[in-house]
Formats: structure tokens, sequence, C-alpha cells
């Protein structure tokens, strides 16, 4: 059975995360994505950005898809998790969650595709070497 990787990491909402109806952006949620994969890669090492970007390989996001559930505002503690969805091949997928901490509600629920890409910007279609440790450091079914 494959493992569950997961990373929790809170956010406080900034004014300038708003809007007129002071409810956080929409656009802005896209950044708290971004903020989970940075503590996922942090909490998991071997894909964070910082070793991503040593490699040479990048990985940028290809498929994003966010649901809103319930508003965030000014001050809100949002609690993002992150979780690594197993996928063959030279990808990265991610499902996340994000809850409103003073009363533990669902606001959004997202997931995304990264694919790898060389420094020339073609995309690669076997997996980089850095993915693949990665993979058989934290992962235990045979890839």
């Amino acid at each position: 059975m494959m493992p569950v990787l997961e990373d929790i990491c809170r956010v406080r909402v900034k004014f300038g995360e708003t809007d007129a109806m002071r409810c956080v952006w929409h656009g802005s949620y896209v950044s708290y994505l971004e903020d989970g994969r940075e503590s996922f890669g942090r909490h998991y090492p071997g894909i964070g950005y910082a070793d991503i970007s040593r490699s040479g390989i990048y990985a940028p996001v290809y498929d994003l898809h966010l649901r809103y559930l319930a508003p965030l505002g000014i001050d809100d503690v949002a609690e993002i998790h992150t979780r690594y969805v197993y996928k063959p091949g030279a990808r990265l997928d991610f499902n996340y969650e994000i809850y409103r901490v003073r009363d533990g509600v669902l606001c959004a629920t997202a997931f995304t595709t990264q694919l790898f890409i060389d420094p020339q910007g073609l995309l690669l279609t076997d997996r980089p070497d850095y993915f693949a440790r990665w993979q058989e450091k934290f992962l235990t079914e045979d890839l």
C-alpha cells in the first residue's frame, strides 16, 4: 500500500490578499497552494523548490483546479493540507484542502499537476533522477 505523504502548514491572511468584499481574492488561493508545496518540500526533502532549482530540471504547474467553498477574511489563519498523489510517469501531483482555523470550516479544495522540463524548456517523459530518488526514499511500492 502506498503511504500517505501529507504536510500541514498555516498562513495568516494579509490585507493585500483580500478583495473589495474583504474576503480573500480568488487568485490569492493559488499562492496558498504554493505555500503548501513549499512546506511539503521542506517536510519531505528532495523535491522542494531549492532541490528542483539545483537540479536544473524544473517542474512548472501544468494543471490547476480549485473549488471555493467558504470565504477567508483578513487575519484569518488558513491551514493548508498538501498531499502527494502518486501517478506513474514524470509528473508531480498534489491534492489540497484549505481550512479556516478559527472554526475548522473547509474553505477550498484543489489539485495541481506539475510536469518536468529541461533547461531549454523541453518536456521530459522520463522521471528526473532527483525525483526518482525521492520516490524511492518516500514510497514503498516498486515504481
